[in-house]
Protein backbone atom coordinates (compact mmCIF):
# COMPACT_ATOMS: atom_id res chain seq x y z
CA UNK A 1 0.00 0.00 0.00
CA UNK A 2 1.60 3.27 -0.84
CA UNK A 3 1.86 5.79 1.55
CA UNK A 4 -0.40 8.56 1.76
CA UNK A 5 -0.13 12.22 2.92
CA UNK A 6 -3.00 14.67 4.75
CA UNK A 7 -3.54 17.22 2.22
CA UNK A 8 -6.39 20.02 0.31
CA UNK A 9 -7.10 18.91 -2.83
CA UNK A 10 -9.10 21.17 -5.78
CA UNK A 11 -9.87 20.85 -8.96
CA UNK A 12 -6.33 21.50 -10.95
CA UNK A 13 -4.23 21.44 -8.14
CA UNK A 14 -1.66 19.75 -10.12
CA UNK A 15 -1.54 22.62 -12.74
CA UNK A 16 1.34 24.59 -12.57
CA UNK A 17 2.24 27.29 -14.43
CA UNK A 18 5.76 27.70 -16.11
CA UNK A 19 6.97 31.04 -15.24
CA UNK A 20 9.08 32.85 -17.14
CA UNK A 21 11.20 34.88 -15.05
CA UNK A 22 10.79 38.50 -16.68
CA UNK A 23 13.72 41.27 -15.60
CA UNK A 24 12.63 44.50 -14.39
CA UNK A 25 12.22 47.89 -16.27
CA UNK A 26 12.22 51.57 -14.27
CA UNK A 27 11.13 54.12 -15.60
CA UNK A 28 12.50 57.09 -13.86
CA UNK A 29 9.87 59.59 -14.80
CA UNK A 30 7.59 57.69 -12.33
CA UNK A 31 10.40 56.96 -9.53
CA UNK A 32 10.56 59.48 -6.45
CA UNK A 33 12.94 60.68 -4.19
CA UNK A 34 13.06 63.53 -1.69
CA UNK A 35 15.61 65.98 -2.97
CA UNK A 36 17.55 65.62 0.73
CA UNK A 37 18.77 63.11 3.25
CA UNK A 38 16.60 63.59 6.26
CA UNK A 39 17.83 61.03 8.57
CA UNK A 40 20.73 58.67 8.26
CA UNK A 41 18.66 55.52 7.85
CA UNK A 42 16.45 57.09 5.13
CA UNK A 43 15.73 54.37 2.59
CA UNK A 44 15.86 55.58 -0.94
CA UNK A 45 16.47 52.36 -3.14
CA UNK A 46 13.01 51.04 -2.56
CA UNK A 47 10.93 48.71 -5.12
CA UNK A 48 7.44 49.52 -6.49
CA UNK A 49 6.50 47.37 -9.41
CA UNK A 50 3.39 47.68 -11.94
CA UNK A 51 2.24 44.24 -13.53
CA UNK A 52 1.38 41.00 -13.09
CA UNK A 53 2.25 40.01 -9.06
CA UNK A 54 2.50 36.43 -10.12
CA UNK A 55 5.21 37.39 -12.55
CA UNK A 56 6.50 40.11 -10.81
CA UNK A 57 7.24 37.54 -7.62
CA UNK A 58 8.90 35.28 -10.42
CA UNK A 59 11.10 38.26 -11.67
CA UNK A 60 12.15 38.85 -7.93
CA UNK A 61 13.03 35.63 -7.22
CA UNK A 62 17.16 35.37 -8.75
CA UNK A 63 17.62 38.63 -6.36
CA UNK A 64 15.88 38.31 -3.73
CA UNK A 65 15.37 35.19 -2.82
CA UNK A 66 16.08 34.36 0.91
CA UNK A 67 16.47 37.75 1.20
CA UNK A 68 12.87 38.83 2.46
CA UNK A 69 12.44 39.63 6.45
CA UNK A 70 8.74 39.90 6.09
CA UNK A 71 5.90 39.37 3.91
CA UNK A 72 2.29 41.08 4.45
CA UNK A 73 -0.24 40.34 2.17
CA UNK A 74 -4.15 41.74 1.82
CA UNK A 75 -5.25 39.05 -1.06
CA UNK A 76 -8.93 39.30 -2.82
CA UNK A 77 -10.51 37.41 -0.05
CA UNK A 78 -13.06 35.62 -2.90
CA UNK A 79 -16.39 36.61 -1.03
CA UNK A 80 -18.35 35.10 -4.33
CA UNK A 81 -19.81 38.12 -5.63
CA UNK A 82 -18.36 37.65 -8.85
CA UNK A 83 -18.54 33.77 -8.96
CA UNK A 84 -22.36 33.79 -9.22
CA UNK A 85 -22.31 31.56 -12.59
CA UNK A 86 -20.07 28.38 -10.71
CA UNK A 87 -20.66 26.29 -8.05
CA UNK A 88 -18.95 26.58 -4.75
CA UNK A 89 -15.86 23.91 -5.98
CA UNK A 90 -14.52 25.66 -8.51
CA UNK A 91 -14.89 29.19 -7.17
CA UNK A 92 -12.55 27.75 -4.27
CA UNK A 93 -10.55 25.63 -6.68
CA UNK A 94 -9.67 29.04 -8.88
CA UNK A 95 -9.06 30.75 -5.62
CA UNK A 96 -6.84 28.55 -4.48
CA UNK A 97 -4.62 27.58 -7.48
CA UNK A 98 -3.88 31.10 -7.29
CA UNK A 99 -3.03 31.81 -3.77
CA UNK A 100 -1.03 28.58 -4.14
CA UNK A 101 1.04 29.58 -6.97
CA UNK A 102 2.14 32.80 -5.12
CA UNK A 103 2.83 31.56 -2.03
CA UNK A 104 5.13 28.80 -3.04
CA UNK A 105 7.32 31.77 -5.19
CA UNK A 106 6.69 33.57 -1.40
CA UNK A 107 8.42 31.19 0.51
CA UNK A 108 11.39 31.01 -1.50
CA UNK A 109 12.09 34.60 -1.24
CA UNK A 110 11.23 34.31 2.83
CA UNK A 111 14.66 34.31 4.85
CA UNK A 112 15.21 31.41 7.01
CA UNK A 113 13.90 34.28 9.69
CA UNK A 114 11.72 35.34 7.00
CA UNK A 115 7.53 35.32 8.40
CA UNK A 116 4.37 35.45 6.47
CA UNK A 117 1.05 37.83 7.28
CA UNK A 118 -1.92 36.65 5.06
CA UNK A 119 -4.88 38.64 6.39
CA UNK A 120 -8.07 36.91 5.32
CA UNK A 121 -11.58 36.16 6.16
CA UNK A 122 -13.78 33.33 7.03
CA UNK A 123 -14.97 32.69 3.44
CA UNK A 124 -11.06 30.88 2.45
CA UNK A 125 -8.89 30.92 5.71
CA UNK A 126 -9.33 27.39 6.57
CA UNK A 127 -9.02 26.17 3.15
CA UNK A 128 -6.13 28.52 3.26
CA UNK A 129 -4.64 27.67 6.62
CA UNK A 130 -4.77 23.97 5.22
CA UNK A 131 -2.87 24.83 2.21
CA UNK A 132 -0.27 26.85 4.29
CA UNK A 133 0.60 23.57 5.99
CA UNK A 134 1.62 21.84 2.93
CA UNK A 135 3.52 24.77 1.48
CA UNK A 136 5.12 26.00 5.23
CA UNK A 137 5.08 22.92 7.32
CA UNK A 138 3.08 22.47 9.54
CA UNK A 139 5.18 23.03 12.05
CA UNK A 140 6.20 26.13 11.11
CA UNK A 141 2.42 27.52 11.47
CA UNK A 142 2.78 30.33 14.57
CA UNK A 143 -0.89 31.75 15.25
CA UNK A 144 -4.31 32.72 13.75
CA UNK A 145 -4.75 36.25 14.68
CA UNK A 146 -8.33 37.86 15.28
CA UNK A 147 -8.24 41.67 14.46
CA UNK A 148 -11.15 43.79 14.73
CA UNK A 149 -11.61 45.18 12.05
CA UNK A 150 -15.18 46.76 12.53
CA UNK A 151 -16.30 48.00 15.43
CA UNK A 152 -19.82 48.54 14.73
CA UNK A 153 -22.90 45.84 14.82
CA UNK A 154 -24.37 45.19 11.74
CA UNK A 155 -28.02 44.00 12.45
CA UNK A 156 -28.97 43.36 8.85
CA UNK A 157 -26.44 39.99 9.46
CA UNK A 158 -27.18 36.78 11.26
CA UNK A 159 -24.07 37.17 13.16
CA UNK A 160 -22.21 40.84 12.62
CA UNK A 161 -19.09 40.09 11.55
CA UNK A 162 -16.09 41.84 13.85
CA UNK A 163 -12.86 40.60 12.91
CA UNK A 164 -10.61 38.77 10.11
CA UNK A 165 -7.85 36.18 10.99
CA UNK A 166 -4.03 36.83 10.04
CA UNK A 167 -2.35 33.82 9.45
CA UNK A 168 1.15 33.46 10.45
CA UNK A 169 3.64 31.36 9.21
CA UNK A 170 7.32 31.21 9.48
CA UNK A 171 10.43 29.89 6.98
CA UNK A 172 11.82 28.16 10.30
CA UNK A 173 10.15 28.29 13.23
CA UNK A 174 12.78 27.57 15.71
CA UNK A 175 14.97 30.38 14.28
CA UNK A 176 12.06 32.46 14.22
CA UNK A 177 10.98 32.55 18.24
CA UNK A 178 14.55 33.07 19.16
CA UNK A 179 14.41 36.24 16.51
CA UNK A 180 10.74 37.91 17.09
CA UNK A 181 10.31 41.23 18.88
CA UNK A 182 8.48 41.86 21.87
CA UNK A 183 5.77 44.40 21.98
CA UNK A 184 7.07 47.52 23.62
CA UNK A 185 5.56 48.60 27.14
CA UNK A 186 3.42 50.78 27.80
CA UNK A 187 3.63 53.53 30.71
CA UNK A 188 0.23 52.57 31.95
CA UNK A 189 1.57 48.65 32.90
CA UNK A 190 4.63 50.12 35.01
CA UNK A 191 1.92 52.21 36.66
CA UNK A 192 0.97 49.25 38.41
CA UNK A 193 4.94 48.46 39.94
CA UNK A 194 5.36 50.33 43.73
CA UNK A 195 7.95 50.73 46.06
CA UNK A 196 6.01 50.81 49.60
CA UNK A 197 8.92 49.96 51.66
CA UNK A 198 11.32 51.63 49.86
CA UNK A 199 13.36 48.93 48.90
CA UNK A 200 16.39 50.17 46.64
CA UNK A 201 16.12 47.57 44.15
CA UNK A 202 12.91 49.96 42.80
CA UNK A 203 9.38 49.58 41.97
CA UNK A 204 8.25 45.70 42.40
CA UNK A 205 5.03 43.82 41.66
CA UNK A 206 3.73 41.53 44.00
CA UNK A 207 4.39 38.12 42.80
CA UNK A 208 3.75 34.71 43.57
CA UNK A 209 1.52 35.77 46.92
CA UNK A 210 -0.32 34.53 49.61
CA UNK A 211 -2.61 31.65 48.48
CA UNK A 212 -4.88 29.83 45.96
CA UNK A 213 -7.53 27.03 46.32
CA UNK A 214 -6.38 24.40 44.43
CA UNK A 215 -2.24 23.00 45.01
CA UNK A 216 -1.00 20.21 47.13
CA UNK A 217 -0.42 19.32 51.03
CA UNK A 218 3.01 20.12 50.79
CA UNK A 219 2.16 23.49 50.03
CA UNK A 220 0.31 24.10 53.63
CA UNK A 221 3.60 24.33 55.23
CA UNK A 222 3.93 27.00 58.08
CA UNK A 223 5.43 30.59 58.10
CA UNK A 224 7.04 32.49 60.82
CA UNK A 225 6.26 36.09 59.78
CA UNK A 226 8.66 39.09 61.00
CA UNK A 227 6.12 39.97 63.76
CA UNK A 228 6.74 36.30 65.76
CA UNK A 229 3.31 34.86 64.82
CA UNK A 230 2.88 31.62 62.65
CA UNK A 231 0.59 31.57 60.03
CA UNK A 232 -0.49 28.76 57.89
CA UNK A 233 -3.03 28.71 54.90
CA UNK A 234 -7.03 27.95 56.06
CA UNK A 235 -8.01 24.89 55.33
CA UNK A 236 -9.24 24.39 51.48
CA UNK A 237 -6.19 26.55 50.59
CA UNK A 238 -2.54 26.45 49.90
CA UNK A 239 0.62 28.44 49.41
CA UNK A 240 1.36 29.80 45.50
CA UNK A 241 4.75 29.33 46.08
CA UNK A 242 6.93 25.81 47.55
CA UNK A 243 8.47 26.30 50.37
CA UNK A 244 12.08 26.44 48.84
CA UNK A 245 10.57 29.08 46.54
CA UNK A 246 9.66 30.84 49.68
CA UNK A 247 13.06 30.63 51.71
CA UNK A 248 15.49 31.54 48.60
CA UNK A 249 13.56 34.43 48.24
CA UNK A 250 13.70 35.22 52.24
CA UNK A 251 17.29 34.66 51.60
CA UNK A 252 17.42 37.73 48.30
CA UNK A 253 15.42 39.78 50.63
CA UNK A 254 12.34 40.02 48.44
CA UNK A 255 9.64 39.40 50.60
CA UNK A 256 7.03 41.46 51.68
CA UNK A 257 5.04 40.96 54.86
CA UNK A 258 3.30 44.40 55.06
CA UNK A 259 4.04 47.39 57.19
CA UNK A 260 3.53 46.17 60.01
CA UNK A 261 4.95 42.48 59.35
CA UNK A 262 1.96 40.96 60.12
CA UNK A 263 1.00 40.22 56.83
CA UNK A 264 0.67 37.05 54.36
CA UNK A 265 3.92 36.70 52.27
CA UNK A 266 4.45 38.79 48.82
CA UNK A 267 7.32 37.58 47.01
CA UNK A 268 8.32 40.91 44.97
CA UNK A 269 8.89 41.07 40.84
CA UNK A 270 10.99 43.78 40.01
CA UNK A 271 10.27 46.04 37.53
CA UNK A 272 14.06 46.48 36.75
CA UNK A 273 14.07 42.57 35.72
CA UNK A 274 11.29 41.74 33.96
CA UNK A 275 11.67 41.76 29.86
CA UNK A 276 11.49 44.63 28.25
CA UNK A 277 8.40 44.03 26.39
CA UNK A 278 5.05 42.36 26.01
CA UNK A 279 4.74 38.64 23.75
CA UNK A 280 1.94 39.66 21.29
CA UNK A 281 -1.63 37.90 22.05
CA UNK A 282 -3.40 36.25 19.58
CA UNK A 283 -6.14 39.21 19.81
CA UNK A 284 -5.71 42.73 18.12
CA UNK A 285 -8.39 45.21 19.16
CA UNK A 286 -9.60 48.01 16.69
CA UNK A 287 -8.50 50.31 19.82
CA UNK A 288 -5.02 49.15 19.88
CA UNK A 289 -4.45 48.43 16.11
CA UNK A 290 -7.50 50.59 14.19
CA UNK A 291 -9.91 49.46 11.98
CA UNK A 292 -11.00 49.44 8.54
CA UNK A 293 -13.37 52.49 9.24
CA UNK A 294 -10.65 54.16 11.42
CA UNK A 295 -8.03 53.88 8.06
CA UNK A 296 -10.65 55.08 5.66
CA UNK A 297 -12.17 58.23 7.84
CA UNK A 298 -9.91 59.41 9.79
CA UNK A 299 -6.37 59.16 7.73
CA UNK A 300 -6.70 58.08 3.96
CA UNK A 301 -9.59 61.00 3.34
CA UNK A 302 -7.88 63.34 4.71
CA UNK A 303 -4.64 62.30 3.02
CA UNK A 304 -5.56 61.69 -0.32
CA UNK A 305 -8.43 64.45 -1.00
CA UNK A 306 -10.65 63.68 -3.90
CA UNK A 307 -9.40 60.46 -4.01
CA UNK A 308 -12.07 57.81 -2.89
CA UNK A 309 -10.10 54.98 -0.53
CA UNK A 310 -11.07 51.51 -0.64
CA UNK A 311 -13.76 50.37 0.85
CA UNK A 312 -11.89 48.24 3.80
CA UNK A 313 -8.41 49.41 3.57
CA UNK A 314 -6.35 48.28 6.37
CA UNK A 315 -5.01 50.65 9.40
CA UNK A 316 -1.20 51.83 9.32
CA UNK A 317 -1.19 50.58 12.95
CA UNK A 318 -2.25 47.26 12.13
CA UNK A 319 0.78 47.11 9.42
CA UNK A 320 2.74 48.74 12.12
CA UNK A 321 2.18 46.11 14.95
CA UNK A 322 3.05 43.38 12.36
CA UNK A 323 6.36 45.39 11.60
CA UNK A 324 7.44 45.89 15.02
CA UNK A 325 7.21 42.48 15.91
CA UNK A 326 8.59 40.57 12.75
CA UNK A 327 11.85 43.21 11.47
CA UNK A 328 14.31 45.67 12.60
CA UNK A 329 15.35 49.27 10.82
CA UNK A 330 16.80 48.19 7.24
CA UNK A 331 14.97 44.85 7.54
CA UNK A 332 13.21 44.16 3.46
CA UNK A 333 9.34 43.49 3.75
CA UNK A 334 7.38 42.44 0.73
CA UNK A 335 3.99 42.72 -0.63
CA UNK A 336 2.73 41.24 -3.60
CA UNK A 337 -1.32 42.85 -3.65
CA UNK A 338 0.01 46.36 -3.00
CA UNK A 339 -3.45 47.65 -3.26
CA UNK A 340 -3.74 51.32 -2.06
CA UNK A 341 -0.02 50.91 -0.68
CA UNK A 342 -0.03 50.76 3.57
CA UNK A 343 2.15 47.99 3.54
CA UNK A 344 5.06 50.45 1.71
CA UNK A 345 4.00 53.96 3.65
CA UNK A 346 4.45 52.17 6.95
CA UNK A 347 7.47 50.32 6.12
CA UNK A 348 9.10 53.60 5.01
CA UNK A 349 8.40 55.62 7.90
CA UNK A 350 9.78 52.28 10.05
CA UNK A 351 12.79 53.01 8.04
CA UNK A 352 12.33 48.98 6.64
CA UNK A 353 13.44 48.39 3.08
CA UNK A 354 10.46 47.56 1.00
CA UNK A 355 8.85 46.04 -2.15
CA UNK A 356 5.45 46.32 -3.53
CA UNK A 357 3.48 44.93 -6.41
CA UNK A 358 0.06 46.26 -8.09
CA UNK A 359 -1.49 45.64 -11.28
CA UNK A 360 -4.65 47.63 -10.70
CA UNK A 361 -4.54 51.42 -12.24
CA UNK A 362 -4.78 52.76 -8.38
CA UNK A 363 -1.14 51.51 -8.33
CA UNK A 364 -0.96 55.25 -10.16
CA UNK A 365 -3.90 57.05 -8.73
CA UNK A 366 -3.37 55.94 -5.17
CA UNK A 367 -0.03 54.21 -4.31
CA UNK A 368 2.28 56.83 -6.10
CA UNK A 369 0.29 59.97 -4.66
CA UNK A 370 0.31 58.17 -1.15
CA UNK A 371 4.14 57.33 -1.29
CA UNK A 372 4.91 60.94 -2.47
CA UNK A 373 3.22 62.80 0.31
CA UNK A 374 5.58 59.87 2.86
CA UNK A 375 8.33 61.12 1.65
CA UNK A 376 7.55 64.77 1.42
CA UNK A 377 6.83 64.94 5.08
CA UNK A 378 3.03 65.63 4.09
CA UNK A 379 1.67 62.92 5.69
CA UNK A 380 0.54 63.56 9.32
CA UNK A 381 -2.13 60.49 9.96
CA UNK A 382 -1.49 56.68 10.62
CA UNK A 383 1.74 55.80 12.50
CA UNK A 384 3.51 58.79 11.57
CA UNK A 385 3.43 60.87 15.44
CA UNK A 386 4.07 57.49 16.55
CA UNK A 387 7.78 56.99 14.95
CA UNK A 388 7.75 60.65 14.80
CA UNK A 389 7.92 60.84 10.56
CA UNK A 390 9.38 63.75 9.07
CA UNK A 391 10.06 62.77 5.30
CA UNK A 392 12.75 61.17 3.11
CA UNK A 393 13.75 58.39 1.28
CA UNK A 394 12.52 57.26 -2.09
CA UNK A 395 11.30 54.68 -4.59
CA UNK A 396 11.81 53.10 -7.85
CA UNK A 397 8.77 52.40 -10.34
CA UNK A 398 9.34 49.41 -11.96
CA UNK A 399 7.28 47.84 -14.91
CA UNK A 400 7.24 44.12 -16.09
CA UNK A 401 9.06 43.75 -19.50
CA UNK A 402 7.40 42.10 -22.12
CA UNK A 403 7.71 38.35 -23.06
CA UNK A 404 11.10 37.50 -24.43
CA UNK A 405 9.69 35.52 -26.86
CA UNK A 406 7.19 36.35 -29.30
CA UNK A 407 5.33 34.61 -32.48
CA UNK A 408 6.05 36.25 -35.79
CA UNK A 409 3.39 36.50 -38.87
CA UNK A 410 4.35 32.79 -39.83
CA UNK A 411 3.61 31.37 -36.41
CA UNK A 412 7.80 30.89 -35.44
CA UNK A 413 9.27 31.58 -32.20
CA UNK A 414 11.69 34.85 -32.49
CA UNK A 415 13.04 36.99 -29.92
CA UNK A 416 10.98 39.92 -29.37
CA UNK A 417 11.43 42.73 -31.58
CA UNK A 418 10.80 45.20 -28.38
CA UNK A 419 14.50 43.98 -26.41
CA UNK A 420 17.41 45.63 -27.01
CA UNK A 421 20.83 44.46 -26.73
CA UNK A 422 21.15 44.84 -23.03
CA UNK A 423 17.83 43.87 -22.14
CA UNK A 424 18.20 40.52 -23.85
CA UNK A 425 21.59 40.04 -21.90
CA UNK A 426 19.84 40.47 -19.13
CA UNK A 427 17.08 38.19 -19.57
CA UNK A 428 19.30 35.92 -20.70
CA UNK A 429 21.24 36.01 -17.69
CA UNK A 430 18.21 35.26 -15.71
CA UNK A 431 17.22 32.79 -17.57
CA UNK A 432 20.29 30.73 -17.28
CA UNK A 433 20.92 31.48 -13.65
CA UNK A 434 23.75 34.14 -14.34
CA UNK A 435 24.03 37.52 -12.40
CA UNK A 436 23.76 40.10 -15.01
CA UNK A 437 26.84 42.57 -14.66
CA UNK A 438 28.40 43.92 -18.26
CA UNK A 439 32.24 44.11 -18.74
CA UNK A 440 33.54 47.81 -19.36
CA UNK A 441 36.46 46.19 -20.98
CA UNK A 442 35.25 42.74 -21.92
CA UNK A 443 32.93 42.86 -24.85
CA UNK A 444 31.84 39.27 -24.37
CA UNK A 445 31.38 38.97 -20.49
CA UNK A 446 27.78 39.86 -20.02
CA UNK A 447 27.25 38.31 -16.51
CA UNK A 448 28.75 35.82 -13.96
CA UNK A 449 27.85 32.66 -11.97
CA UNK A 450 31.31 32.69 -9.92
CA UNK A 451 34.60 34.21 -10.33
CA UNK A 452 35.49 31.91 -13.47
CA UNK A 453 32.41 31.25 -15.20
CA UNK A 454 30.78 34.11 -17.38
CA UNK A 455 27.74 34.83 -20.64
CA UNK A 456 27.94 35.77 -23.42
CA UNK A 457 24.73 36.89 -25.32
CA UNK A 458 25.04 37.96 -29.16
CA UNK A 459 22.40 37.79 -32.17
CA UNK A 460 25.11 37.71 -34.26
CA UNK A 461 26.06 34.23 -36.11
CA UNK A 462 29.28 33.05 -34.97
CA UNK A 463 31.76 31.50 -37.43
CA UNK A 464 34.59 28.80 -36.74
CA UNK A 465 36.99 31.88 -36.73
CA UNK A 466 35.07 34.36 -34.26
CA UNK A 467 34.39 31.53 -31.69
CA UNK A 468 38.34 30.66 -31.86
CA UNK A 469 39.05 34.20 -31.42
CA UNK A 470 37.02 34.14 -28.45
CA UNK A 471 38.22 31.59 -26.63
CA UNK A 472 41.47 32.24 -26.61
CA UNK A 473 40.64 35.91 -24.69
CA UNK A 474 38.62 33.42 -22.73
CA UNK A 475 41.77 31.20 -21.42
CA UNK A 476 41.80 28.22 -19.72
CA UNK A 477 41.30 29.47 -16.63
CA UNK A 478 37.45 30.58 -17.33
CA UNK A 479 34.36 29.14 -18.81
CA UNK A 480 32.05 31.11 -21.17
CA UNK A 481 28.53 30.12 -22.38
CA UNK A 482 28.22 31.71 -25.34
CA UNK A 483 24.61 32.49 -26.47
CA UNK A 484 24.10 33.42 -30.14
CA UNK A 485 21.49 33.45 -32.69
CA UNK A 486 23.85 30.45 -35.01
CA UNK A 487 26.90 29.37 -35.37
CA UNK A 488 28.27 27.56 -38.59
CA UNK A 489 31.47 25.74 -39.81
CA UNK A 490 31.85 23.26 -36.82
CA UNK A 491 29.30 20.73 -35.10
CA UNK A 492 27.85 21.08 -31.29
CA UNK A 493 30.13 17.68 -30.53
CA UNK A 494 33.16 19.22 -32.63
CA UNK A 495 32.93 22.45 -30.63
CA UNK A 496 32.84 21.02 -27.63
CA UNK A 497 35.96 19.79 -27.46
CA UNK A 498 37.45 22.20 -29.92
CA UNK A 499 36.73 24.98 -27.37
CA UNK A 500 36.22 22.99 -24.16
CA UNK A 501 36.20 26.66 -22.18
CA UNK A 502 32.85 27.51 -24.52
CA UNK A 503 29.35 26.04 -24.31
CA UNK A 504 27.55 27.18 -26.99
CA UNK A 505 23.74 27.77 -27.40
CA UNK A 506 21.63 29.34 -29.79
CA UNK A 507 18.60 31.62 -28.88
CA UNK A 508 15.78 31.36 -29.07
CA UNK A 509 15.53 27.37 -29.43
CA UNK A 510 17.95 26.99 -25.79
CA UNK A 511 14.59 28.44 -24.37
CA UNK A 512 11.75 27.37 -26.08
CA UNK A 513 10.57 24.59 -23.84
CA UNK A 514 11.54 26.69 -20.55
CA UNK A 515 8.21 28.82 -19.98
CA UNK A 516 4.79 30.25 -21.09
CA UNK A 517 5.99 32.77 -23.39
CA UNK A 518 4.15 35.97 -23.99
CA UNK A 519 1.82 34.80 -21.35
CA UNK A 520 1.09 38.24 -19.52
CA UNK A 521 -1.53 37.61 -17.00
CA UNK A 522 -1.93 34.88 -14.51
CA UNK A 523 -4.63 37.00 -12.56
CA UNK A 524 -7.93 36.41 -13.01
CA UNK A 525 -11.04 38.28 -14.13
CA UNK A 526 -14.46 35.79 -13.40
CA UNK A 527 -16.41 38.37 -15.32
CA UNK A 528 -14.74 37.21 -18.38
CA UNK A 529 -15.12 33.98 -17.91
CA UNK A 530 -17.74 31.50 -20.81
CA UNK A 531 -20.85 30.96 -18.84
CA UNK A 532 -21.58 27.83 -17.78
CA UNK A 533 -25.02 26.60 -15.81
CA UNK A 534 -22.95 23.64 -14.29
CA UNK A 535 -19.19 23.28 -15.11
CA UNK A 536 -18.09 19.85 -15.24
CA UNK A 537 -14.01 18.69 -13.98
CA UNK A 538 -12.98 18.41 -17.42
CA UNK A 539 -14.85 21.63 -19.16
CA UNK A 540 -14.35 23.71 -16.14
CA UNK A 541 -11.62 26.74 -17.06
CA UNK A 542 -8.52 26.22 -14.48
CA UNK A 543 -6.41 29.20 -12.69
CA UNK A 544 -4.79 30.37 -15.63
CA UNK A 545 -4.50 33.75 -17.54
CA UNK A 546 -7.10 35.53 -19.17
CA UNK A 547 -6.78 37.53 -22.45
CA UNK A 548 -6.23 41.05 -21.17
CA UNK A 549 -8.32 42.35 -24.18
CA UNK A 550 -11.40 40.36 -23.05
CA UNK A 551 -10.71 41.83 -19.53
CA UNK A 552 -13.66 43.73 -17.72
CA UNK A 553 -13.58 45.79 -15.06
CA UNK A 554 -14.77 44.67 -11.51
CA UNK A 555 -14.53 47.44 -8.70
CA UNK A 556 -11.87 46.34 -6.19
CA UNK A 557 -12.76 43.61 -3.36
CA UNK A 558 -15.63 42.08 -5.61
CA UNK A 559 -13.35 39.08 -6.01
CA UNK A 560 -12.62 40.29 -9.21
CA UNK A 561 -9.06 41.38 -10.40
CA UNK A 562 -6.44 38.62 -8.53
CA UNK A 563 -4.36 41.43 -8.18
CA UNK A 564 -6.28 43.55 -5.88
CA UNK A 565 -6.48 44.01 -2.67
CA UNK A 566 -7.79 46.27 -0.15
CA UNK A 567 -4.57 47.05 1.95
Amino acid sequence: MSKQKLELTWIGKDKRPKLEPRILLEDPSKSYHAGHRVTDNDQFDNHLIFGDNLLALKALEQEFTGKVKCVFIDPPYNTGSAFTHYDDGLEHSIWLGLMRDRLEVIRHLLSEEGSLWITIDDNEAHYLKVMCDEIFGRNNFVSSIAWEKDQARHNDAVISGAHDHILLYVKNFDIWRKKRNLLPREEANNDRYKNNDDDPRGPWLQGACSTAKSGSEKNRFPVLLPSGRWTTPPPGNYWRFSESTLKQAQAEGRVYYGKDGDRLPIIKSYLSEVQSGFVPKTWWPASEVGSNQSAKRDHLRKLLLGIEPFSTPKPEELVHRVFTISTNPGDLVLDSFGGSGTTGAVAHKMGRRWIMVELGEHCHTHIIPRLKKVIDGEDSGGITKTVNWKGGGGFRYYSLAPSLLEKDRWGNWIINREYNAAQLAEALCKLEGFTYAPSETLWWQHGHSSERDFICVTTQNLSAERLQGLADEVGGERSLLVCCAAFHGIGSEQAAERWPNLTLKKIPKMVLARCEWSHDDYSLNVAALPMFDKPTAESAPQPQAVDRKKKAQVAPGQGGLFAEDEV
